[in-house]
């Protein structure tokens, strides 16, 4: 089941003020950039982010799962507790790199 645009329209919400958000629908599923970094995956209307170690001590209680067959384990995101994902995802920006551009043939 791929994500609604309700849920994708709920996430947004929940990180205003957070930095310029951005959507990308990609295969069903959503990704949402945050200062043009692609920080949430969000598929089957659970918000993912990537295990990275600098994060472990503040999201420590939280679920995992895998977002879609084949990737890698990745932390499920409360987003809505605000309180609590807001600074989850203020953590990963620094530590998100930017997408690469992608060569002109």
């Amino acid at each position: 089941m791929a994500c609604t645009t309700d849920f994708i329209d709920f996430v947004c919400s929940q990180l205003e003020g957070v930095g310029v958000i951005r959507t990308k629908r990609m295969f069903g599923d959503w990704m949402i950039y945050i200062d043009e970094k692609p920080i949430i995956l969000a598929c089957d209307n659970i918000c993912y982010v990537k295990m990275l170690p600098a994060i472990s001590d503040m999201i420590q209680d939280a679920q995992t799962g895998y977002p879609y067959d084949g990737a890698k384990e990745h932390y499920i995101l409360d987003i809505e507790h605000k309180d609590e994902a807001i600074p989850v995802l203020q953590a990963l920006l620094p530590l998100i790199p930017y997408p690469k551009k992608k060569k002109k043939q």
